[in-house]
């Protein structure tokens, strides 16, 4: 019955997504093409809206004329316009009858979150970009749909966070696809989707294992190798709580689960549960452990971000997972997606050309006001470049500040390996804190404690979790921080300013900041190595604040431990 069901839903969606796969590869052949047709149609579209006038849209013939026409920006010359739109006024980034479903949020740069709009085509754009993914890994490792469409666990989280004066929505992408599946597709993920609704992040991943730890699973999906490896930890610290609960068809009130949302999250196969816990108890007996290579033993690969700072993710795998293979997900924001991997164990995808106009900022060009971009086709092989985005969600020239590799071609579309967030950026588990937020997080702190400090830096530091630490001179801090007030400010503040570093704190996926003395003339001796790397001068330098790189503090000599 459980086969034929799959195989009922199976059939159609691996239809539609091998024709999709296919125009995506035909695409490519011909790139140049088919960004430059995607360019005018969003010129055409918006010629009439009020960015469209400011900028002279119906003056731009070509992409030569977009680039003199749009200076390059991010999301603060953007913000003006997407203000009237969370208004209700589509007519400021869009032309006609636009209509805008929702607002996804993410962190901004300073105080406040991101709000990226979400219209009917680029939802369209966004889910088919996962169907051509998917099918791609599917067919890969073809188990996953020899039966029917093997069961997923993917995470959603609420596309109903708040509502904007013009009573949009905002809030994840995710719960909002996830709550337009049919039922039936609704089967093959293991996580019922009320439960984007669960704030608590240990309730949320306990309701995932709760409802997917009975099923024969094929992938799990989550961007961040972070929360993977999370759930599976948090299922074998609490076996015992999860067996008694699969057995009973209960889940424990220990949970913080709304209760509108725990009144819906019901199991009625009463005999498969009780036969899978029974199942769970024997692996636990034998083992001491509850691992997913022994209650999941035909998952066929792993789906998580593999590039930048996740790598070191990955090497905890292999004790829960064994060597079951892994595929990047591609690289996606809530701007919209940018790559589709093809391949298992690498980061690098195939530039989604159908879905985007895209531009690209050389990496030594980073800085500068103007910068020249080159078009998608015309990247070099082994050099590195920013990504500047055009979309149908309203953003023109965007610089998201992602600093990818170009690896290769498939056929005429470059292939990018993520490499990190931009030099005034890093991102450990997802939380994307920018140089301005550190700024203004430790200049509070200072404030708040009658400090001053000549100089700082805050560095990220690799750990179970990870965290961040903030390296003070000694002489700004006699005595060092041994109360923890230092730290204590300055995490508060990065709460306040960062909500998606609050989530990650709260989901104990990351750690608390933590500080640090380093000797006096320290800063000196950074410059000096700094400058003789970069062959700048003196009177050019300028001390950063935030370096995303793990292997920083290796560098510093330490003169206390850290205190949290």
């Amino acid at each position: 019955m459980l086969s034929t069901l799959r195989r009922i839903i199976g059939t159609p969606l691996t239809n539609r997504a091998r024709r999709l796969a296919a125009t995506f590869h035909e695409q490519t052949a011909r790139a140049g093409d088919v960004q430059r047709d995607l360019l005018r149609g969003f010129i055409a579209r918006n010629a009439e809206s009020q960015f469209g006038r400011d900028h002279r849209f119906g003056e731009i013939q070509t992409p030569d004329d977009f680039r003199r026409r749009v200076p390059i920006g991010g999301y603060d010359e953007h913000e003006p316009y997407i203000d009237r739109v969370r208004q209700g006024d589509t007519r400021a980034l869009f032309g006609g009858d636009t209509r805008v479903l929702m607002f996804a949020m993410t962190s901004g740069t300073t105080n406040r979150p991101k709000t990226i709009p979400v219209t009917s085509q680029s939802l369209q754009d966004y889910r088919n970009g996962w169907t051509v993914w998917g099918i791609e890994a599917f067919d890969a490792h073809s188990a996953m749909i020899q039966d029917g469409l093997r069961p997923i666990l993917q995470i959603a989280s609420d596309w109903r966070e708040s509502f904007t004066p013009g009573g949009i929505p905002c809030g994840a992408i995710t719960g909002l696809t996830a709550s337009m599946q049919s039922p039936l597709v609704r089967y093959v993920y293991c996580m019922p989707a009320s439960g984007s609704r669960i704030k608590d992040i240990e309730a949320k991943y306990y309701v995932a294992l709760r409802f997917s730890i009975y099923r024969d699973l094929g992938t799990i999906i989550a961007a961040n190798p972070a929360t993977i490896l999370a759930i599976v930890r948090l299922g074998d610290r609490v076996k015992e709580t999860l067996i008694r609960d699969l057995h009973d068809g209960t889940i424990d009130a220990r949970w913080e689960i709304p209760p509108e949302v725990r009144r819906g999250l019901r199991l009625r196969t009463a005999i498969r549960r009780r036969r899978a816990a029974r199942r769970l108890e024997e692996i636990v007996d034998r083992t001491g452990r509850l691992l997913p290579k022994d209650y999941w033993p035909n998952l066929q690969f792993l789906s998580n971000w593999m590039g930048g700072t996740m790598r070191a993710y990955l090497r905890g795998y292999p004790e829960y997972f064994g060597e079951t293979p892994v595929r990047d997900v591609g690289l996606i924001a809530s701007e919209g997606r940018m790559t589709i991997p093809v391949e298992d164990g690498t980061p690098a995808g195939v530039l989604a050309i159908g879905h985007h106009y895209f531009e690209f900022i050389p990496e030594e060009q980073g800085g500068a006001c103007d910068p020249e971009t080159v078009a998608a086709v015309d990247l070099l092989p082994g050099r590195n470049y920013f990504i500047v985005l055009t979309t149908a969600g309203g953003l023109y020239r965007y610089n998201i500040h992602d600093l990818v590799r170009c690896v290769g071609f498939h056929n005429r579309a470059p292939v990018l390996e993520f490499l990190n967030k931009g030099a005034h950026f890093s991102s450990l588990t997802g939380e994307k804190l920018s140089e301005h937020q550190v700024i203004s997080a430790v200049q509070a702190a200072q404030q708040a404690l009658g400090l001053r400090f000549r100089s700082y830096l805050l560095l990220p530091a690799w750990g179970d979790p990870p965290s961040y630490v903030l390296l003070v001179e000694s002489h700004d801090l006699p005595g060092g921080d041994r109360d923890g007030r230092l730290a204590a400010e300055v995490e508060a503040r990065l709460r306040e300013l960062n909500i998606e570093y609050a989530a990650k704190r709260d989901s104990l996926r990351l750690g608390p900041v933590r500080t640090i003395l380093v000797p006096d003339g320290s800063w000196a001796e950074f410059q000096r190595r700094r400058l003789a790397k970069s062959g700048g001068t003196v009177e050019q330098y300028k001390q950063p604040h935030l370096i995303p790189d793990v292997e920083a503090l290796s560098h510093f000599n330490i003169e206390s431990p850290a205190v949290s």
